[in-house]
Formats: structure tokens, sequence, C-alpha cells
């Protein structure tokens, strides 16, 4: 018997959910927070992003502090709680409902680690990328959580993983897998040039980012700068004659004030292949980014599966 397609939900603005959109925002800077403290540092900043997974948000696999196995620290969104996950069967659950405080959640989760690690752990409790300041382990703002607006969200996204993983996949160059980045709060993956960025900042060279050549193409949710949840691309470093060119579908356009190509959610749900139009937009952003950054041709072949011909 053949399944039905899932759903590809309706979303509402971000102005329209902001109140749980931005709490559950911060529930997951608290993951990647653990995970930057805990994790040996990658290029390009691998090792702070996280997972979308069957139920929702995810570490990496984490050393324990104390050396005694590995820890997991996941917010599960079909029960609706932060689970943090020993390798030795160790679990404890915390509720995000109802309607828990940001502050008093995290203070329970670094609780919850340093229980299952034998002892206590310490964070950078200072949001990132966000309007607001409060650290996360004080933050009694961020306490609104409606279970329906998150079950469509993570609906949505892995919607959108799906997507994204298959665009990447017959890319031959290096790439990055489906993150979710908890500092801006959507998926993207990363395919590289294999050329360095020329030249990189300091500052990127301190954060281990944004050193090479990349182009990027990802999802959120939307935010205070654009209130509709949509789709985007965009090249590092974007030469002269990066913006203002015609992508397809025909619905994707370029934003200059965010600087980056951009397709909205609406758009795509209302495409008759969803996730078709996802990789098309895609793949367009990124020969377009190949073409004006002077990348090998073979490497924008590759994403559209075409094999190297046989030497």
């Amino acid at each position: 018997m053949s399944r039905m397609p899932a759903a590809w939900p309706d979303l509402p603005l971000y102005s329209q959910w902001r109140e749980t959109c931005d709490t559950l925002h911060a529930h997951t800077q608290v993951l990647g927070k653990l995970a930057v403290a805990l994790a040996p540092p990658e290029p390009q900043l691998q090792h702070a992003a996280l997972r979308l997974t069957a139920r929702g948000w995810e570490t990496p696999v984490l050393p324990a502090p104390d050396g005694s196995g590995a820890i997991v620290v996941a917010l599960d969104l079909r029960t609706h709680e932060a689970v943090a996950e020993h390798t030795d069967g160790r679990e404890i659950r915390i509720s995000l409902t109802p309607h828990r405080a940001v502050g008093e959640v995290t203070r329970d989760v670094l609780a919850a680690v340093g229980e299952l690690s034998g002892g206590p752990v310490e964070i950078n409790a200072a949001p990132q990328e966000v309007p607001w300041t409060v650290p996360l382990d004080r933050d009694d703002e961020h306490a609104t959580y409606d279970t329906a607006q998150v079950a469509a969200h993570h609906l949505a996204a892995t919607q959108v993983a799906l997507a994204l993983a298959e665009f990447r996949a017959p890319y031959r160059g290096r790439s990055t897998p489906v993150n979710a980045w908890w500092g801006s709060f959507d998926l993207a993956v990363n395919l590289f040039s294999g050329a360095p960025a020329d030249p990189p900042s300091d500052d990127f060279i301190m954060r281990n980012a944004m050193d090479a050549q990349e182009v990027a193409v990802g999802w959120w949710p939307g935010d205070g700068r654009y209130d509709r949840p949509a789709f985007y691309a965009y090249a590092h470093p974007a030469p002269e004659g990066f913006a203002g060119a015609g992508l397809a579908p025909s619905a994707a356009r370029w934003d200059g004030d965010l600087g980056e190509y951009v397709l909205d959610w609406a758009d795509v749900v209302a495409a008759p292949d969803p996730r078709a139009a996802v990789v098309e937009f895609a793949l367009s952003a990124f020969r377009h980014a190949c073409e004006v950054c002077g990348w090998d041709p073979a490497l924008p072949a590759s994403a559209a599966g075409t094999p190297p011909p046989i030497a």
C-alpha cells in the first residue's frame, strides 16, 4: 500500500506566534550553549550545531565532563520535555509545560546534566543573535509555550530538513549535514568550494567560522526583520553580481534588506510539489552563486546529480 505524502502545514507569521517561537528559540540556545561548552571545536562551528530529529532538537553526542561516558540533551517536541540522557542509561526529563519560564527550565537542564556527569556544568548564559539580553538562566520573560504551535513548527522543520538533505545529497564537494542553528533559529546546509575566503577577518578566524568560500541554503520561521517563514540562500563572500538574479521558482526574489535570496513558505506550500520547489530554489541559487563566484563548474554539476566524466 502506498503512503500518502506528509502535509506541508500552513504556518503563521512570526508576529502571530512570537511569544512561543521566542521561548522555543531560547530553549534551543541552552542546548547549543552546552554543545559549545562540552564538545571539541570543529571548523565552521560544526560542534555547536544541533540536529533535528524525529522528536525535536538534539545536541551532538557530548563528552561527560567527569569522563564517565557521553551525554545528549534534547528537546522532545512530542512529549514537550527537555531530556538529558547518559550513555549508561540514566535519563532525566524536564517539562516545558505549562508555560514554564526559560530561566526555570535552563536551571533544571543544567542541574540534570550536572547530576548525570558528576558535578556542576557551566555555560555562557548570554543569549545570542536575538534582541533580548537577559541571561538564559534568569529569563523569566519568555514563558509562553503553545504545544500546537510547537508541533506545527516541528512538522514544518521536518519537511524542510528532508528537502535540504535531498539538495545536498549528490554534492561531491565538502558540505555540512542539515544543521539546526540555535543562534538564528534556522535549518541550513552549507556547500563549500574548497578554497578559503579571501581574506577572512580576525574575528571569523577566532570563531573558526566563515573562513572558507561557501553557499548556504536554509529556512527559518521569520523574525523581527522578516515576518514570514521563508527559505533563504546566500554566498560568502558574495562578489559583485550576486544580488538581483532571477532564480527558480519564479516566486524567489532578492531581498536587499536581508542581503539574501528568499522564497516564502506560503509560495512553497502552494506549489504542486513543495519539496521539489525547495530543491529547485536551492539548485538555482547554488548554480548562480557558483557562476558569479567562479567555482569549479564540476561542483554545481555534481549538485545537480551529474556524475563526473570517466577519465
